[in-house]
């Protein structure tokens, strides 16, 4: 009911996220009280920005309760950016919605940007399933929500959405709830003037490299505005001088061909960067950090993959970028 008041009243619902996570339960229950059944795309074989184009015709041009919209999806930044990148079918599907509520992981400056561009109402949202998912929407809580900062700026939530505790696990309840009954979280973040809420990152993303704290999530923040970035992400290595050493994993956007579709989904092996480049880009990156986040936040090491390896809907695993690091 909350997300209803925030978007701006009950609506459909186009379920494009796994059912099994709090994010794609959430839309089944908003769908539930919006009295309107939910249109589900199959994601099954994995997320097609056709498929989505055609499930949001479906979902505008059935009969039946809210006919006239609001039209509501929820999202992870991977789908909003390959919706944006594949061409003006998906682009203008994306656009039909009153809102795409996005989760799962940051949603990055550039890319809110490149929505924005293209009339796409991208909502970024914060929260997790002990918060039967997101509760605070573009850095400010949901009615009925409450934030703080506690110790270390370690985000804390109170409100009607929380979780009463972790089944069977007292132990994990009581260091997860403070005395007076909010959530500490495992994330660390700060205020803007205005009173919204900044995630800097979790707790045990905060990297320390010659005793300066860094949020991976900056560092991150800062590889992605580079036009020629679509995702990153940085994790800390071992280092004997240093303690920690910054290293990131970069997916770099294709360069369309003329000749190819933009709809297919195809990319050519010319599509990313020739090697003889990544020299150019690397400094271009490493400049970019600097400018942000100071010399200390600049990546040491700086690898390229296809695709980002995820573990659950839009999170990254982080285990298996440190991973690449070791070859």
């Amino acid at each position: 009911r909350a997300t209803h008041s925030r978007l701006g009243g009950p609506g459909r619902w186009l379920l494009a996220t796994p059912a099994n996570y709090v994010g794609g339960l959430q839309v089944l229950t908003r769908a539930q009280l919006a009295g309107a059944a939910p249109t589900t795309l199959d994601i099954a074989e994995g997320f097609r920005p056709d498929a989505f184009a055609a499930a949001t015709r479906d979902l505008v041009g059935a009969p039946g309760p809210h006919s006239e919209g609001p039209y509501y999806t929820a999202l992870v930044p991977t789908q909003l950016a390959r919706l944006l990148a594949a061409g003006p079918e998906a682009v203008e599907a994306a656009a039909a919605y009153d809102a795409i509520v996005l989760g799962g992981a940051r949603l990055d400056d550039e890319l809110a940007r490149r929505a924005a561009d293209a009339g796409v109402h991208a909502v970024s949202s914060y929260g997790m399933s002990e918060t039967a998912s997101g509760c605070v929407y573009d850095g400010f809580p949901l009615e009925g929500v409450s934030v703080r900062l506690g110790e270390g700026d370690r985000i804390e939530l109170s409100g009607a959405t929380l979780t009463h505790g972790y089944r069977l696990r007292p132990d994990l309840t009581a260091k997860a709830f403070t005395a007076d009954g909010w959530l500490s979280t495992n994330d660390v973040g700060s205020f803007h003037d205005d009173g919204s809420l900044v995630v800097l990152g979790r707790i045990d993303d905060m990297l320390n490299t010659g005793g300066v704290k860094v949020p991976a999530a900056g560092v991150e923040a800062a590889l992605t505005a580079h036009s020629q970035v679509r995702a990153a992400c940085v994790v800390a290595l071992p280092d004997v001088e240093w303690g920690e050493r910054i290293a990131a994993v970069i997916v770099p956007e294709p360069a369309v061909p003329e000749s190819a579709d933009p709809a297919s989904g195809d990319e050519a092996p010319g599509d990313r960067p020739p090697p003889q480049a990544r020299g150019d880009l690397d400094e271009e990156l490493r400049a970019l950090v600097r400018e942000r986040l100071g010399r200390a936040a600049v990546p040491k090491l700086l690898r390229y993959v296809p695709e980002l390896p995820l573990i659950g809907p839009g999170k990254v695993d982080r285990a298996a970028v440190r991973a690449v690091f070791e070859d």
